[in-house]
Formats: structure tokens, C-alpha cells, sequence
């Protein structure tokens, strides 16, 4: 019986060993993909940051360019303003100059009507119409001097226009790039939000009590809490856990220019604090803000930034479901994330 049980331990060392190399092999084997993997990813996340720098730098351009040109905009305004009173001036000088030349010809011809009257009146008549007649003359070559004026002034306005209309054009054709940079920056926050969806649907799995409406996941209360209560159960955390693993997976992968922020939203149902819920609490709104203030401090303790990190209580005044059932009650007694810019 001894041999026998000493020929079956001999017999079972040898294939326990090997089972232990085939099992380091393997792990050998995973450990090389994971480091293969991980050097990928950083070269890539490397060019993405670049690429955003780029970008970054391109949209600073922009604004100094739109900056300068509605600087030389204001300078064409004022210009143009500077022209249109001297028009303004000059009109009106031609207006009295030709309220003169009105005045001369009424006199000048008063004075034709006395010629009938003497010999001497119709001489003196003669001399001051030649006289008249010269400032009549000079008259008409200074409003021909500031009518060429006007026409200078207004070949000078028409060009200050024109340059005003090119710098417009300029203008909407920067802040169209500008809207399209803008866009972009959108475009990229709204991928993330897309990415950390994804993740926090993998991580919580087929759970009927946390839904995704609209951009925001929310989960049910109950989940996390117990009745009147702002302190998270141990099922709460195991969850909670989850959302901040894969809001830390993607935290690396946000553009260092957004700044983002996952806003913590508790609601409460409608149904009155009962009175020792009361001793503890002064209202829904009061329970709501405890509740998402724990919900923080704890993702805030698995490792996420707690300046990324904001708490909000709305207590029951946005329910998500009408109705006082106690499913409605339920539904609406709940915690909201957003993924959003600060």
C-alpha cells in the first residue's frame, strides 16, 4: 500500500509542473499583447494630442486676424464718417453761394428796370452791373472749385466704402472658419461623451434600473440609497465604482482644451419627509443635494478629479415621470450624470 501511494505521487509531480509552465507561457504570452497594445494607444493618443495643437494654434490665428481687421474697420468708420460731414459742410456752403448768386441777380435786375429812368442813372446802372457781373463770375468759379471738391470727396467716400465692404466680406469669411473651428470643438466633446456612454453601458451591463435619457444617465435611488438616507449602500458603491473606472478610462483621451465637467444632479419624489426622515433632513431639496454630494466625495475617493466633479440637488421639482404610483415614485427619486463643459 506505501509503494503504491509513492509510485502515484511520483506519477502526479511531473504533470503538475508542466501544467505550471504551460500556465506561465500563457501568461507570458497575454502580459507581451497588453505592453504591444499599450504602446499602440500612446502613439496614437501622442497624434491626437498634436493634431489638437495644431488646431488649437490655427484658431488663435484666426481670432488675432478677425481682431485686426475690425480695428482697421473701426479706422475705415471713422474715416468715413471724417468724409461725409466735410460733404455736409461743402453742401452747404454751396447752398449760401448760390442764395448770393439769387441775391446779385435780383439786384441786377432791379437795376436794368431804372435804365429808362436817366442817362446818369442808366451809367451808373452799367457800372454796377459789370461789377456784379465780375462777382457773378467769381461766384460761379468758386462753386465750380467746390463742386470738383465734392466729386473728389466723393470718389474718396466711394473708395472708403468699397474697402469697408472687402473688410466685411473678410470678416464673415474668418468668423465662418471661426464657427467651423468652434463646431469641431463640439464635435469632439460630443465623441467623448459618446465614448464614456459606451464604456459606462458595457460596465453596468442589462440593468432595467439605469437608462440613459437624452444625454444624461440616470440612475434610480434606490439603487444607491436606503430610504431617507444620503449614506451609499455597499450596492451603490459597487455601481458608483463602475462609472468611475470608466470615466478614468477616458479622462487621458479628452482634449486638454475642453474643459469638462460630470455634473451630479439628485431628485427626489414628491411624498413628504416623514417625521423622522424630517429629524434628519429639512426638505426634498435638502435630501436630493445630500445625495449628490456623497455621490461626488465617493467618485471623488476611486480616483476621479474633484474639480471635474459637480453636485446639484433639484429636489421634486423636475420629476421624470408623472403620477404618484410607486413606480413614478421610484423613477423620479433618482441621480443624474451629464458629461458636459463647465
Amino acid at each position: 500500500m506505501a509503494r503504491r501511494r509513492s509510485r502515484s505521487e511520483a506519477n502526479i509531480w511531473p504533470g503538475f509542473v508542466d501544467g505550471l509552465s504551460t500556465l506561465l507561457l500563457v501568461l507570458m504570452f497575454i502580459l507581451s499583447i497588453f505592453v504591444v497594445a499599450q504602446f499602440y494607444l500612446g502613439d496614437r493618443l501622442q497624434t491626437v494630442k498634436d493634431e489638437l495643437a495644431s488646431k488649437d494654434d490655427e484658431l488663435s490665428r484666426l481670432i488675432a486676424q478677425i481682431n485686426n481687421l475690425n480695428d482697421q474697420l473701426g479706422l475705415a468708420e471713422q474715416e468715413r464718417a471724417r468724409l461725409q460731414a466735410q460733404v455736409l459742410s461743402l453742401e452747404d456752403t454751396i447752398a449760401q453761394k448760390d442764395e448770393e448768386l439769387a441775391g446779385l441777380g435780383v439786384a441786377l435786375a432791379a437795376s436794368q428796370s431804372a435804365v429808362a429812368a436817366s442817362a446818369e442813372e442808366l451809367e451808373a446802372e452799367k457800372a454796377l452791373s459789370e461789377q456784379q457781373k465780375s462777382e457773378l463770375a467769381t461766384l460761379n468759379a468758386q462753386i465750380a472749385a467746390l463742386r470738383r471738391q465734392l466729386a473728389s470727396l466723393q470718389e474718396a467716400l466711394d473708395a472708403a466704402e468699397a474697402k469697408d465692404r472687402d473688410q466685411q466680406a473678410q470678416i464673415e469669411n474668418l468668423s465662418t472658419r471661426l464657427n467651423a473651428a468652434l463646431a469641431r470643438k463640439v464635435q469632439e466633446l460630443q465623441e467623448v461623451r459618446s465614448r464614456f456612454f459606451e464604456a459606462l453601458r458595457e460596465a453596468l451591463g442589462d440593468r432595467t434600473d439605469v437608462k440613459v435619457v437624452g444625454d444624461r444617465f440616470i440612475f434610480e435611488s434606490d439603487i444607491l440609497f436606503g430610504s431617507c438616507s444620503a449614506t451609499l449602500g455597499e450596492a451603490g458603491k459597487l455601481e458608483l465604482a463602475k462609472l468611475a473606472d470608466a470615466l478614468i478610462d477616458i479622462r487621458d483621451d479628452i482634449p486638454t482644451e475642453v474643459n469638462w465637467v460630470l455634473r451630479v444632479d439628485g431628485h427626489a419624489d414628491a411624498s413628504p419627509l416623514g417625521p423622522s426622515c424630517r429629524a434628519l433632513f429639512d426638505s426634498n431639496l435638502d435630501l436630493s443635494a445630500q445625495r449628490a454630494i456623497s455621490v461626488v466625495e465617493y467618485l471623488t475617493s476611486r480616483g476621479v478629479s474633484g474639480r471635474r466633479l459637480l453636485a446639484t440637488g433639484s429636489g421634486s421639482t423636475s420629476p421624470l415621470v408623472s403620477g404618484f404610483s410607486n413606480t413614478a415614485l421610484a423613477q423620479n427619486r433618482r441621480i443624474e450624470f451629464k458629461l458636459t463643459e463647465r
